[in-house]
C-alpha cells in the first residue's frame, strides 16, 4: 500500500467580487485588462462574521469520510480564528473525530499544501497516524485594505480538505522543500501580532516585484531537482499543478521550464490566488474532470516566507 490522496474537497464562499468592482477603484484599468493580465473574473471572500474555520469546516463536511476514524488533524492557515488556541483543536471538536488524534496547524502561505502532504506522508510512514485529516483554509481578504485594489483583484477566500492514508489510489513520492527568510518582508502584515500589536491595522504588504523575481530564480531548479531526486524526467510527468499565483507568472514559468501547454493547468478564473487551497481547488476539479489512473502530477507550491516546495502524486 501507497501513502496518498483518497478524497479531496474545497469550500468556496458566496460573497463575489467581481472585476468590475475592482475596476471602480483602479484608475486606468477596466475588467477586462484585469482578466487579461492576471487571470481572474472573479473571487470570492468570507462575510464579515465567516472566518477561515468556518470555511474549513464546511470543506470538510462534505468529504465522505468517518471522522471517527481520524487519527490526525494537520491545518494550514495563515488567517486564523484565535492566536490561542489552535484553529485544529477547536475543529477536532465540530467534527466529532477521537481525542486519541494529533491535531495542530502550521503557518504557512502558497507552500503550504506541498508542505502538508509532506508532514502527512511522515506521519503515517513513522507509524504515528494511519489516516490524516489535512485542511487549508485562508481568508486573506481579512487583511487587505479595501482600497488596495491589486492585493484585492488577486486574492480570494477558501478552503480545501484532504484525506491522506495508505492507499490504492495515489502515491505521494519524495517532496523537495526549500527556505530563505531573506525576503519575508516583501510579503507580510507587520501589524497584529506580538512585535507590533496595537501600532496600525493589520495590512497585507505584497512587493509583487520581488516576488516576481523570487520565484523566477526558485522555481525552475526546484522542478529539476524534484525530478532527478524520483528519478524521472520532464517528458514522464502528464500534468503540473504550480501554486496559482496570477497567469502572467504562471505562464512565464511554464515557458521558462518548457512544460507543453497541454500538461500545464490554470485553474483560477473564477477562485483568485486563495493562497495555500491554489493546488488542492486544481487538483480535485482535474480529478473530477479526467481518469488520472496512472498518472503523474507534479504538485509545486511558492511564496511568503520565502517559502517553496515540490512533490509528485502518483495515480
Amino acid at each position: 500500500m501507497a501513502i496518498g490522496i483518497s478524497d479531496i474537497k474545497y469550500f468556496i464562499p458566496a460573497k463575489a467580487i467581481s472585476n468590475e468592482e475592482i475596476a471602480s477603484i483602479m484608475p486606468n484599468w477596466t475588467a477586462e485588462k484585469i482578466e487579461k493580465k492576471i487571470g481572474i473574473h472573479t473571487r470570492y471572500i468570507a462575510d464579515t462574521n465567516e472566518t477561515a474555520l468556518d470555511l474549513a469546516y464546511q470543506a470538510c463536511i462534505k468529504l465522505q469520510t468517518d471522522f471517527a476514524l481520524i487519527d490526525a488533524l494537520i491545518l494550514c492557515t495563515q488567517s486564523p480564528d484565535y492566536f490561542l488556541p489552535t484553529s485544529a483543536c477547536i475543529l477536532q471538536k465540530k467534527l466529532g473525530i477521537n481525542e486519541n488524534s494529533a491535531c495542530f496547524d502550521f503557518n504557512l502561505g502558497c507552500s503550504g499544501y506541498v508542505y502538508g502532504l509532506a508532514i502527512a506522508k511522515g506521519l503515517i510512514a513513522g507509524g504515528i497516524a494511519k489516516k490524516i485529516l489535512f485542511v487549508t483554509a485562508e481568508t486573506y481578504s481579512k487583511y487587505i485594505d479595501v482600497n488596495d485594489a491589486g492585493n484585492r483583484a488577486l486574492f480570494g477566500d477558501a478552503a480545501t480538505a484532504t484525506i491522506i492514508e495508505n492507499t490504492t489510489r495515489s502515491n505521494c513520492k519524495d517532496f523537495v522543500l526549500g527556505t530563505d527568510g531573506g525576503g519575508a518582508e516583501n510579503l507580510i502584515v507587520k501589524n497584529g501580532a506580538t512585535k507590533f500589536l496595537n501600532s496600525a491595522p493589520a495590512c497585507l504588504f505584497m512587493n509583487g516585484p520581488e516576488i516576481f523575481a523570487f520565484t523566477d530564480s526558485k522555481i525552475p531548479g526546484l522542478v529539476d531537482t524534484l525530478l532527478r531526486k524520483n528519478h524521472l524526467n520532464l517528458e514522464t510527468i502528464d500534468y503540473f499543478i504550480f501554486h496559482q499565483a496570477n497567469k502572467f507568472m504562471l505562464e512565464h514559468l511554464r515557458k521558462k521550464i518548457s512544460i507543453p501547454e497541454d500538461k500545464f493547468i490554470i485553474d483560477m478564473d473564477n477562485y483568485g490566488n486563495t493562497v495555500s487551497n491554489t493546488i488542492p481547488i486544481a487538483l480535485c476539479n482535474l480529478f473530477n474532470k479526467q481518469n488520472l489512473k496512472d498518472k503523474k502530477i507534479i504538485v509545486v507550491g511558492f511564496g511568503v516566507g520565502y517559502s517553496w516546495g515540490a512533490g509528485i502524486i502518483e495515480f
